[in-house]
């Protein structure tokens, strides 16, 4: 069959791939490869699928139901791989092999058609913290994983160069960024994260009813993990007068039922909103980076 990338995932990684990149092109034959070389019999490509991979639906040799990803290096498919190792399966999907030199991932099939966002949004909140709360664990002895520190820095150069060309962006930044400072200070523990977790990436299972997928893993404190779940739905938020309040809630229930420092969450909730709306509108995404810096807008 034809490897044919989603138009979603083409989009997403046409805005971010360097100069002469050429993953993309190459993937359809890397796809038939790591196929052939496990033996797997091709269900489907998952459309939309995501953003950052292909993920494609596949059966083993003795009929098994499994998935197959497919990442670019940039995206660190060896970091997934050793923090999903790491996790063994207990809040997140199962790794069904051990490292590969291909870089591609086979991984127990989910549903991937449900994730916890097909639940009330009360429900879901619950639902998703509580998978959350299974991946925060101490990270193993000489892991190579990245950490809070690094990640943000890197951030908070593109952001620092951003914010010179429009000032309304830097009465955010700014916030943000000293935010950023405090917070590293003196971070309260250094624990594995999932990374990039939101509503969306939490799938429907059969061993468990509910399981992680698609980390990229990191280091630091659980406050900034779970900064980003605070903004989940964020249109919805935009959209109702009561937003403000609304977030705020958010930001003391879940710090409670995970025992985070609401101050500290609050803190990274800012940082990595700020951030991602300063980069969405770097990239050409207008509206999501002003639906992100309105929210920010709420926080500073």
């Amino acid at each position: 069959m034809a490897f044919e990338p989603p138009p979603r995932l083409v989009r997403a990684l046409g805005e971010t791939a360097p100069a002469g990149d050429d993953w993309l092109a190459q993937l359809p034959t890397a796809a038939e490869r790591a196929v052939a070389r496990r033996e797997l019999t091709v269900e489907r490509v998952q459309v939309p699928g995501g953003r950052g991979s292909l993920v494609v639906l596949v059966r083993r040799p003795d009929g098994t139901p499994a998935v197959l990803k497919l990442a670019p290096p940039r995206a660190r498919p060896e970091s997934e791989r050793a923090a999903l190792a790491h996790w063994a399966g207990l809040g997140a999907v199962q790794l069904l092999e051990g490292g590969a030199d291909d870089g591609a991932l086979l991984l127990e099939r989910l549903h991937p058609d449900v994730s916890v966002r097909s639940l009330p949004e009360a429900k879901a909140l619950l639902e998703a913290a509580g998978t959350l709360r299974r991946l925060w664990v101490t990270p193993p002895a000489g892991h190579a994983f990245e950490t809070v520190a690094e990640r943000t820095g890197r951030q908070a150069s593109a952001m620092r160069a951003s914010a010179g060309t429009d000032p309304d962006t830097a009465s955010l930044v700014d916030p943000a960024l000293a935010a950023r400072e405090e917070l590293l200070a003196e971070p309260p523990e250094q624990l594995l994260l999932h990374g990039t977790f939101r509503q969306s990436k939490v799938l429907a299972g059969e061993r468990m009813p509910w399981l992680a997928v698609g980390p990229d893993p990191v280091v630091g404190e659980s406050a900034f993990d779970l900064a980003r779940l605070v903004r989940d739905r964020v249109e919805d938020l935009i959209a109702t007068p009561s937003g403000p309040a609304t977030t705020r809630r958010r930001i003391k229930r879940l710090a409670e039922s995970l025992e985070v420092d609401q101050e500290r969450l609050r803190g990274w909730t800012l940082f990595r909103a700020v951030e991602s709306g300063v980069r969405a509108l770097r990239v050409g995404r207008p509206k999501d980076g002003e639906l992100l810096l309105e929210f920010a807008g709420w926080l500073s």
